[in-house]
């Protein structure tokens, strides 16, 4: 491929009508504290006439941090208009077929909830708040409900939660925690357990994730038959939805309410090795579930029965071990099982799936070159990418799609400049804003422009990145190059509640983000291209990236800079110590591989580690794992770093920081540890969210700002 070096757009902020210019110089720029507390935007329901939406709204109180989900109603024709919140704590609302709103809560509107209230579904006549005095509890289980799905006739509902394999309904007198004989508080793991601990929490062998099939009437819950959908022990023993980030997404009911389609993956002592999700069909006659995908050794994901009940769609990878495959959209013939890939000839992976009401058509979302659209695709495999965004230059990142019956589209829409917010796009037309949940807030606040860029990286292959920085400003600015995690994925134009760049961009600094080989959104070859090369195309792309930023903006300042990143990301600040060792002042590591050798034998999901480093185990090829190894350079490390971890962090573990910070005090560099003890790989607790931005703030101004 010909070098490549040019501008693409410049991007500028949604900010009031003022000139940026003028904004830049009266307004303060945004804060810690304001990504901390602004309000999130969360689930998103409409209604079945279309009218109106359901949606949560997580607020964050400015001097205790104490965060509050609060449900309400906003009209899905003119924006602004719909009630105020109404029931705090109600969350996942969802629409029956008659316009009863269901949700999840412990308690009923405007009341305090008690020291263990359990969290069921709840029942909201059709109204919204002006009906709030008629909500009424639907589930009574033993166990939290956490999450459901409604058949869609409304007669049926799908609950979830964690409960021992063989209780029969959600909840028993015990709770299937095998791991504790006693007589002490020691956990007791058997030969064959499967996971020891996974993400961020210590397994409990026999308790699961489970889904169970209830009947509805008018008042709740009725009769007393539960169906367990993955049927009586023996039959599947793992967890629906899967852990530890699956949600309802991986549910999906049949179009004439009779059955369910979960995903599923066998619990058993080659669990932390399989990528081998599977989609399963559970008859709710009591018969047993039966796998729908047992050829296909790697993942089938997010299964989506069309509203005719002809298809179910899915999205499917091909290589078993392997976690950042494509997702390609396949579709299943219901009543042949013949069995399609809609998609194969399309270089992008399916993130989600939703069917247009008439089953004509699906709507998936991919990761695109620094965006997330949506792109329609009809039963014959023809995809088209569809222009929503109310911003013509760019669509940034689109989520949760529901089609609606007329045709327009439902969706949230968030990007670098600003958070998520609620839109409806009429048949063939842009997005309209519905909602205002950040947006005049960030308004408030100095903006900040965003210019996106490609350049000719390693093996001549154009790579795509971006600066963010403060608008209005004259002269050099001290810069930040950030490296995105996965690593297969992206720093693309999204909002983020952790690593966001305006944020950091109005502290004074130019933001460089590059998307180096391995990255999303650019074709599998390219994201396959990181395996067995951590750091070497990465690390070319990341050094052509910089310089190709400080030549397109004069504002970029390669000598003044500092560098940070998480997981993946925390990794390269590790290995720039030992092979870019004079290329910035300072860097930030996050949660980042120190050694691999402890890391092959410490981290819980094997699969990856594996087969990023080739497909064996560290006995049987340490070369393949010492080629790439941080550790193996401590003797070049001089350059000043923040190290920071999460003790509940079971990915990459804690040691890992620990070791990079010892090796700096070994070696006399300038160093400092931040431990989180109630954090995983990432830093989710408002308070401790503050303490994370404001010592990398001082830390990246001890050196930058001097």
């Amino acid at each position: 491929m010909k070098p490549l070096i040019t501008l693409a757009a410049t991007l500028c902020a949604a900010t009031a009508l003022v000139p940026a210019t003028a904004q830049a110089q009266s307004a303060e720029p945004m804060s810690a504290q304001d990504l901390v507390t602004l309000a999130r935007l969360g689930t998103v329901a409409a209604a079945p006439d279309g009218k109106t939406a359901a949606i949560t709204v997580t607020t964050t109180d400015p001097a205790s941090y104490k965060r509050t989900a609060r449900l309400q109603i906003v009209s899905l024709a003119k924006a602004g208009q719909g009630g105020a919140p109404f029931w705090d704590g109600a969350s996942e609302p969802a629409y029956g077929p008659d316009g009863t709103l269901y949700v999840l809560a412990s308690v009923a509107p405007g009341q305090a909830a008690p020291d263990g209230a359990k969290t069921q579904v709840w029942a909201l006549p059709a109204g919204g708040a002006a009906a709030a005095a008629a909500a009424r509890q639907v589930t009574s289980f033993k166990a939290d409900v956490a999450g459901f799905k409604l058949s869609p006739d409304g007669k049926r509902l799908l609950v979830w939660g964690d409960v021992a394999r063989d209780c029969p309904t959600l909840g028993c007198d015990k709770d299937g925690n095998a791991a504790l004989p006693g007589p002490g508080t020691g956990r007791l793991y058997r030969d064959g357990s499967g996971f020891v601990r996974h993400w961020d929490a210590w397994e409990t062998p026999g308790n699961y994730s489970r889904a169970f099939m209830v009947d509805l009437d008018a008042k709740g819950v009725a009769g007393d038959r539960v169906v367990a959908l993955d049927g009586p022990v023996g039959t599947l023993t793992g967890d629906t939805p899967t852990k530890t980030f699956g949600g309802g997404e991986e549910l999906s009911w049949a179009a004439d309410s009779k059955s369910v389609f979960f995903v599923a993956r066998q619990a058993d002592r080659h669990e932390p090795l399989s990528t081998n999700l599977d989609v399963w069909h559970s008859p709710l006659d009591g018969s047993a579930p039966h796998n729908l995908t047992e050829g296909n050794k790697a993942t089938d994901t997010l299964p989506a029965a069309s509203p005719d009940g002809k298809w179910l769609a899915y999205a499917a990878m091909a290589r078993p071990g392997y976690e950042a495959d494509r997702q390609v959209l396949t579709l299943r013939n219901l009543q042949t099982g013949e069995v399609r890939a809609l998609t194969q000839a399309w270089d992008r992976s399916v993130a989600s799936i939703a069917w247009s009401p008439d089953s004509r058509t699906l709507l998936v979302t991919a990761n695109d070159v620094l965006d997330n659209p949506v792109f329609r695709v009809d039963l014959a495999g023809k995809v088209t990418r569809l222009a929503l965004s109310p911003d013509a230059k760019r669509e940034g990142h689109i989520g949760t799609v529901i089609p609606l019956k007329d045709g327009r589209l439902v969706f949230t829409r968030d990007s670098i400049a600003g958070p998520a917010e609620l839109y409806v796009a009429a048949k063939g037309k842009r997005g309209v804003r519905l909602t205002d949940v950040g947006t005049t807030a960030l308004a408030a606040r100095a903006p900040v422009v965003t210019q996106r860029f490609s350049f000719a990286g390693a093996n001549g292959d154009t790579v795509w990145g971006y600066v963010t920085k403060p608008a209005g400003l004259t002269g050099k600015l001290p810069s930040i190059l950030y490296v995105h995690g996965g690593p297969q994925g992206s720093f693309n134009d999204a909002w983020s509640t952790r690593w966001n760049p305006r944020v950091v961009a109005s502290q004074g600094y130019a933001v460089v983000a590059i998307d180096f080989h391995g990255s999303t959104g650019y074709g599998q070859a390219f994201t396959d291209s990181i395996n067995q090369d951590w750091g070497g195309k990465p690390l070319e792309d990341l050094q052509k990236g910089f310089a190709a930023a400080a030549r397109l903006d004069a504002q970029v300042d390669p000598a003044n800079a500092c560098a940070m990143g998480a997981s993946y990301g925390g990794y390269m600040m590790n290995w720039i110590q030992g092979k870019w060792a004079d290329g910035f002042k300072c860097l930030v590591n996050h949660n980042g591989v120190f050694d691999s050798r402890a890391m092959a034998y410490s981290t819980e999901e094997l699969w990856f580690d594996e087969w990023e480093h080739g497909g064996k185990p560290y006995y049987e090829d340490p070369a393949a794992y010492e080629k790439w190894n941080p550790v193996n350079h401590v003797a070049d490390w001089k350059t000043p770093m923040l190290v920071v971890l999460g003790e509940k962090d079971f990915r990459i573990p804690y040691s890992q920081g620990l070791g990079a910070y010892t090796a700096l005090q070994r070696k006399g560099v300038p160093a400092e540890l931040l431990v989180f003890p109630d954090e995983n790989h990432w830093v989710l607790k408002p308070r401790n969210s503050l303490q994370w931005h404001n010592t990398v703030f001082d830390w990246l101004g001890r050196w930058l700002k001097k």
